[in-house]
């Protein structure tokens, strides 16, 4: 969907969004070859329509894809860096698209879901999505979230040595990598930069919300308990016992830190 620069854009209400206007937007930021590009998937069409118009005028470069076959279909042949994926989907649904991208790709996930009380079921699935939205939502706050996310700060903002160990668990922070006595862990780039902000502090003790600065970026709006979740799905991946865990310890009341892996 091409929008011309400058002109005035009114929106009218659409089912699933809370805007009214966005006359005068200003354009944001650097050019579509220097942004990635957001695959929109949801099957009411106006909605992911007006959803690809803010993006677009903020300068990426957007595809639409209006079922869960489609999706999965065009993120292959397409490469997208961002996915705006609808849990509610006909036919293969957003759970089970974000299962399967997840097999090819490591773009940044946003689902949206309809309930509120979805999103418990969501996170507790693992079905490994960077951020969750309810409906109604401002196109503007999906944007905005998207621009956190872009702007993480990759581990720590030093110079990051080459690996970390912590007992048998060694991070690779200039490749990105992860392996558990020898044997490679498969993490979504979220895990990742939470480990990797634990692992670049190993004595400092980290809040949810400076997790959300470090991670997410200052800019990000929602819900903290998100991070939990990612820790939760990042000891799973680890094997690390909740109860007793060996490399990233909860310290009750405050938040967590990196344990010395034993």
């Amino acid at each position: 969907m091409k929008m011309t620069p400058g002109l005035p854009v009114t929106c009218h209400p659409v089912d699933g969004l809370t805007v009214t206007s966005a006359h005068n937007v200003p354009m944001m930021g650097p050019t579509k070859t220097d942004l990635p590009r957001v695959l929109i998937v949801d099957d009411e069409a106006p909605l992911a329509e007006v959803i690809a118009s803010y993006f677009e005028r903020d300068g990426f470069e957007t595809e639409v894809a209006g079922d869960g076959e489609a999706a999965i279909a065009r993120a292959r042949a397409w490469d997208p860096g961002v996915l705006v994926l609808d849990l509610g989907l006909p036919g293969v649904d957003g759970i089970e698209v974000c299962r399967i991208v997840r097999t090819f790709s490591d773009c940044y996930i946003i689902m949206l879901t309809a309930r509120a009380d979805e999103i418990h079921k969501l996170i507790g699935l693992s079905v490994g999505a960077d951020d969750y939205m309810t409906k109604p939502f401002s196109p503007r706050e999906l944007l905005a979230r998207v621009r956190a996310m872009l702007r993480r700060p990759r581990a720590s903002q030093e110079e990051p040595r080459e690996a970390v160990s912590f007992g048998p668990l060694t991070l690779d922070l200039a490749a990105r990598e992860v392996h558990l006595d020898g044997a490679p862990v498969d993490l979504t780039r979220t895990e990742f930069d939470i480990l990797a902000a634990l692992a670049g502090r190993p004595r400092g003790v980290f809040t949810r919300g400076q997790l959300i600065e470090e991670v997410w970026g200052p800019g990000w709006v929602g819900d903290e308990h998100l991070v939990d979740v990612h820790i939760g799905h990042l000891r799973r991946k680890l094997g690390d016992d909740p109860a007793e865990p060996r490399f990233v310890r909860t310290v009750r009341g405050v938040g967590y830190r990196m344990g010395t892996g034993r």
